[in-house]
């Protein structure tokens, strides 16, 4: 997903629970994912590859490193943490043919609007289709500008290329994946500050939102 888009679904799921600094934080974890060492022999973080349980696992090794910084009074660790867990969750609705798998099980003209799109639907989520596009050394040359249209001609059906929903020139599916990413990224929010308070209790919860203003220094 191109990282106005990853910008905007933080902004719209998170802005109401974070300060600014964290949010700026958060942000930049966000989309530091997408850097060159993101996209090279990391699948899990961008659930390429059909490595679904792979990303999985990423989410919730990133949740623990949440509790871990929180309890070390790292927030900055924790709101790291956090960005990266919500770029990973997020790519799944960019990256999988889980939209697709949704819309087509609705007659032509009959699908509901963008607000209406579930993001955990588990008939989907466990639908025996469900796949993530796989990465072929053609899809590096599909970024190149001018080299998209031959990257495609040689790139096969379930790679990243022909399978992403990245940005709305992919298709009128594309605000049924912002939508369900926002879903997906307040869901993930809800879950970690549950298992924030259920762990550490309500002090480091207000750590993380970081909504009061740090103390000046004289």
């Amino acid at each position: 997903m191109l990282a106005k888009y990853h910008k905007e679904i933080c902004r719209k799921a998170l802005g109401n629970h974070f300060s600014p600094r964290a949010m700026n934080i958060i942000i930049a974890a966000n989309l530091s994912l997408d850097g060159l060492r993101g996209q090279i022999g990391h699948p899990e973080y961008h659930f390429d590859d059909n490595a679904f349980e792979e990303s999985y696992a990423f989410i919730e090794e990133q949740r623990s490193q949440i509790y871990k910084a929180l309890k070390d009074i790292n927030q900055k660790a924790a709101w790291i943490a956090f960005g990266q867990l919500a770029h990973t969750a997020q790519d799944f609705y960019a990256h999988s043919n889980y939209i697709r798998l949704w819309a087509a099980s609705y007659p032509e003209g009959e699908r509901p609007a963008p607000p209406e799109t579930p993001a955990l639907d588990k008939v989907y989520l466990q639908h025996p289709q469900l796949a993530s596009g796989r990465v072929y050394l053609w899809d590096f040359v599909y970024f190149i500008p001018g080299l998209r249209n031959l990257a495609l001609r040689n790139l096969p059906l379930d790679s990243h290329g022909h399978m992403n929903l990245d940005h709305p020139g992919r298709g009128p599916l594309f605000p049924h994946v912002m939508a369900a990413a926002i879903k997906r990224t307040h869901f993930e929010y809800q879950e970690t500050i549950q298992q924030i308070t259920a762990e550490l209790g309500k002090q480091p919860l207000a750590e993380f939102a970081d909504h009061e203003s740090p103390p000046t220094t004289h």
